[in-house]
């Protein structure tokens, strides 16, 4: 979903090696906001291995990219929330960051691409494959294929209270502006990723009724505007589950694909599902203010699998699935027919990242944190139809850290080193209707306590919660609740653990302290 705290510049790099080809297919988003993230070359083969042709990045950290040349994988460069003020006022921001980010890549040799134009089949096979077989041919890349920067990700969403209202366009100019100026303006375009908040319907839910919301519809002409004038897309990010986990009186089965709703009705058309009508909303909309060709992405969708009631593996599987089947025809939506173009949110699971929006923030992946598959799930894409794992990760020990059964409940430490361990370490996964959610007391603490050994590096300090702890090499693990070993930590990249180890004492100056009922279960 939308990162509420993290804002994104995103490039489409498609980065290549002896051969070419024509990306198609479902697209996944791949975040890392992860304590310890699968090492950047076993996820590109497993990208590879599950037929994903194309990935959305939220930086642009060298050893993704590395690993993702010569893998013929569409990618997606993302730039920080906290860079946004600065390409906006600042011009020579802009022009850097397209020389680091899209000019540099082309002169090391990366083709930059994206969308495939559309010249005449025959002649274009023809001179595409003298492109890929002689070396005294000159290829015109922008005869072949466009590319898009995508400035920003969700500027306008209702909860960021106008932050980023005055410098979302100025911020789309200058970008376009520094393309021009590196001589790529001709083959890279800008596009704004919008969460679906962006626009609404006036008539009673239905979504002949859409238009742009109103307290923002004069700047989103100007966009949309800006982006159509430059043959850009309209990127958007659709998340029925959001709608079920704010209003708890959405109908669930309008969430799914099966049609087992209550439909709406809107003049000749029956709408089944939600993604069909929040879709044709925005197509409505982009047709009442003159835009009704302008091509739609859709940016992010999926369904979480813990930290709420409804974010479970039985839900994320049947969304998912019904999502890839719902598009695998190629028929499209009601107002907008052929393929819809689509990266699925998200890859994997993402142990540090903000939970402001919920707790489900760190469970949106189709794989575990490990590149482990979650459910069965057919993207259409292999020849077995199931996911395939990542291979080489390696992991700890097999050992975890859970609560002694010498210590009592009553103890005065067991609340502070609770709080300690949850603050930095990822709990996400206990309270009501979660996955660890039937754990009794004991079990929370050992869940928590284990946690941050896990995060911690099986560090032996990092199992010393006064006299409550202990290391066992017996599985603590429910049916349904997994007490994890952590993979080793990539050295890598930037990612760096969120804390370091404290012993107890350093704990009490820890100033957040959850209270805990022992004579009840623990709830995150």
């Amino acid at each position: 979903m939308g990162r509420l705290c993290v804002f994104h510049v995103v490039v489409s790099l498609l980065v290549l090696s002896m051969g070419v080809g024509v990306v198609s297919g479902i697209g996944a988003n791949w975040g890392t906001q992860a304590t310890h993230p699968v090492p950047p070359d076993i996820v590109v083969r497993m990208l590879r291995e599950n037929g994903i042709q194309k990935v959305k990045l939220f930086d642009a950290d060298s050893d993704t990219l590395n690993a993702l040349s010569n893998s013929r994988i569409e990618v997606m460069v993302g730039i920080p929330n906290d860079m946004l003020y600065g390409i906006a006022t600042n011009m020579k921001a802009a022009v850097n960051w397209v020389k680091q980010n899209v000019s540099d890549h082309v002169d090391k040799g990366v083709l930059i691409r994206s969308k495939l134009s559309e010249p005449p089949i025959l002649p274009f096979l023809l001179f595409f494959s003298m492109c890929l077989n002689s070396s005294s041919i000159t290829c015109n890349e922008e005869f072949l294929l466009h590319m898009y920067v995508a400035v920003g990700n969700e500027p306008f969403l209702q909860t960021y209270n106008g932050t980023f209202l005055e410098t979302t366009f100025p911020a789309l100019r200058n970008i376009q502006a520094a393309l021009i100026k590196a001589g790529l303006g001709s083959r890279v375009k800008v596009t704004c990723p919008q969460n679906a908040d962006v626009y609404e319907t006036t008539q009673a839910g239905l979504p002949s009724g859409g238009d742009f919301r109103s307290d923002i519809h004069q700047v989103m002409i100007d966009i949309t505007k800006f982006l159509n004038d430059n043959g850009a897309p309209f990127t958007v990010n659709i998340y029925p589950f959001i709608s079920l986990y704010i209003d708890a009186n959405f109908p669930v089965d309008y969430a799914f694909f099966e049609g087992n709703g209550a439909p709406i009705i809107d003049g000749g058309i029956s709408y089944t599902n939600m993604f069909d009508a929040n879709h044709d909303t925005l197509v409505w909309a982009l047709q009442k203010n003159g835009f009704a060709n302008m091509p739609i992405i859709i940016g992010e969708i999926g369904w979480p699998t813990d930290g709420d009631r409804n974010a479970n593996l039985m839900y994320a599987q049947r969304f998912n699935q019904g999502f890839m089947t719902h598009i695998a025809t190629g028929k499209g939506t009601p107002m907008r027919s052929g393929p819809v173009d689509a990266y699925l949110f998200s890859l994997i699971d993402e142990d540090a990242k903000s939970i402001s929006p919920g707790n489900f923030e760190r469970h949106w992946g189709i794989f575990y944190f490990d590149g482990k598959p979650k459910y069965p799930l057919n993207l259409g894409t292999t020849n077995t139809g199931m996911l395939a794992p990542a291979r080489g990760v390696v992991y700890l020990e097999r050992k975890w850290c859970v609560m002694t059964p010498k210590a009592s409940l009553d103890d005065p430490q067991v609340a502070l080193s609770v709080s300690y361990a949850c603050s930095l370490a990822d709990c996400t996964s206990l309270g009501y209707g979660t996955s660890c959610g039937n754990l009794d007391t004991r079990g929370n603490i050992s869940y928590a306590f284990n946690s941050y050994y896990q995060i911690q590096n099986q560090l032996d300090r990092a199992c010393k919660f006064g006299n409550l702890s202990m290391v066992v090499t017996r599985d603590p693990s429910t049916e349904t609740c997994r007490f994890g070993t952590m993979i080793e930590p990539y050295e890598g990249g930037s990612t760096e653990l969120s804390a370091g180890v404290m012993s107890l004492e350093g704990m009490l100056f820890v100033m957040a302290v959850v209270e805990l009922d022992c004579d009840s279960r623990f709830v995150s």
